[in-house]
């Protein structure tokens, strides 16, 4: 009689070995849609912060994946927005990553996106128009 050890696979129902992943875990493809949004983040941040570095060198910028809106039913969910600064913790502009996804169609559309929530958010953060925090943003009246 064989031992079985109880909850290990080691065959797949049709007697194979089980399959390993499909692409290498560094490829691109192999990326979630969370760790492509990330980046598309992180690239937004590292354009806006060679041109802003002093005055963002305090700040957080940070992904979450849905706002807090409460319990009372809203009329539009924000796309990004800004914690203030507490003691020992720093501002945060956060973007939310599902309300953007569901508004842009597209990889090249969600760029476009979070470039114009970060460029609207560091403004604000500022005091500035976004055109004088990103001379390549366009205003939504276009």
């Amino acid at each position: 009689m064989r031992s079985r050890v109880v909850g290990v696979r080691r065959r797949d129902r049709h007697g194979r070995g089980l399959r390993g992943p499909l692409t290498p875990p560094q490829a691109p493809v192999s990326r979630t849609r969370a760790e492509r949004f990330d980046d598309l983040v992180a690239g937004e941040v590292a354009r806006l912060g060679g041109r802003w570095e002093r005055e963002l060198a305090q700040v957080e910028f940070v992904v979450e994946d849905v706002p807090d809106v409460g319990p009372d039913p809203v009329d539009t969910v924000p796309l990004g927005g800004t914690e203030p600064g507490e003691p020992g913790r720093p501002v945060r502009i956060v973007v939310y990553r599902r309300p953007v996804e569901a508004r842009a169609e597209g990889e090249a559309a969600t760029s476009r996106l979070i470039r114009d929530v970060l460029v609207e958010e560091v403004a604000d953060l500022l005091g500035m128009s976004p055109e004088s925090v990103d001379p390549s943003y366009d205003s939504p009246d276009d």
